[in-house]
């Protein structure tokens, strides 16, 4: 599988965000945690969330859990070193958690230009196990060196909602549902048992191949076996057939195109998240192929 680091490198420089340059630096590179830090601090708001587009599809500058994620994506990035900010994220994060524990998909978006319909209409008052779970998968990724994530009560709660509203899927929940469902029982296993076992509620609708459509995306949009379980010694990993992961990765690293970088497979809703979506993307390609041993 040939990945060429070095035209990454240069898709990013001409194309990516300055905080998907700084981890590709930090993880591929000489860089080191400081400026990846000192980047993702430019999304963040007095209140101790995360806003001004962090979500490429969210350009409002209020504080919401599709930045948090992000955030939660670049503390784990760092690990093992540890920043105050992500203690100070989950702070945030309980305080607008709803009284079941979960959170809303979006919160009020005052300011929608630019922004994604799904993200500018969302109901603010209704839990939402779609974001709640990654966001949680992201904080558990986090925590495994973070004790103050660890022992934090937003993970407390927000992992108790995605455990019970996994019990209670319904006959035909969402591809984003499942995927963010079984990304959340990966991370959770280690320090929650009872996660384990629940992939078997996921199991009658993820088919084999891990691949499903999503519903209200683009023609050829998929949540893809990656999607369901990224990373190795995770049980989300005995949802695929054999081979499947093999044939992804394969699949994966052969997708990089001539300019270096990756491609997405959905729309985007302005000019500048189509750029910041691939340079994410990208970043992400190589971490997902890092993490499996193909880098």
């Amino acid at each position: 599988m040939g990945v060429d680091l070095a035209a990454a490198a240069e898709f990013l420089a001409g194309a990516a965000r300055v905080l998907d340059r700084r981890r590709f630096d930090l993880l591929f590179g000489d860089g080191g945690a400081a400026p990846v830090l000192a980047a993702v601090d430019g999304y963040r708001n007095p209140d101790g969330g995360y806003g001004w587009g962090l979500e490429p599809d969210l350009r409002s500058r209020t504080s919401q859990p599709g930045g948090a994620l992000h955030a939660l994506e670049v503390f784990a990035d760092v690990a093992p070193v540890v920043t105050g900010r992500a203690r100070e994220l989950c702070d945030w994060l309980e305080g607008v958690t709803l009284p079941d524990g979960g959170l809303p998909f979006a919160l009020h978006v005052p300011d929608p230009a630019a922004c994604a319909p799904f993200w500018a209409s969302a109901d603010a008052g209704t839990s939402s196990l779609q974001i709640t779970a990654v966001v949680a998968a992201a904080a558990h990724r986090v925590a495994a060196t973070d004790p103050a994530v660890a022992g934090h009560p937003w993970l407390a709660r927000a992992t108790d909602h995605c455990l019970r509203a996994v019990r209670d899927l319904g006959p035909e929940p969402h591809a984003m549902v499942l995927a963010f469902a079984a990304q959340f029982l990966d991370a959770a296993a280690a320090g929650t048992p009872s996660a384990t076992g629940l992939v078997e509620h996921l199991r009658p609708h993820v088919p084999p191949d891990g691949l499903l459509h999503v519903a209200g995306g683009a023609e050829d949009e998929y949540m893809r076996p990656l999607d369901f379980a990224p990373v190795p010694g995770g049980p989300a990993r005995s949802l695929l057939g054999p081979g499947v992961v093999e044939a992804e990765l394969e699949r994966l690293a052969a997708a990089q195109q001539p300019d270096g970088g990756w491609p997405v497979d959905f729309a985007s809703y302005s000019p500048a998240a189509t750029l910041e979506w691939r340079g994410h993307r990208t970043v992400e390609a190589l971490l997902l192929l890092r993490a499996n041993d193909v880098l």
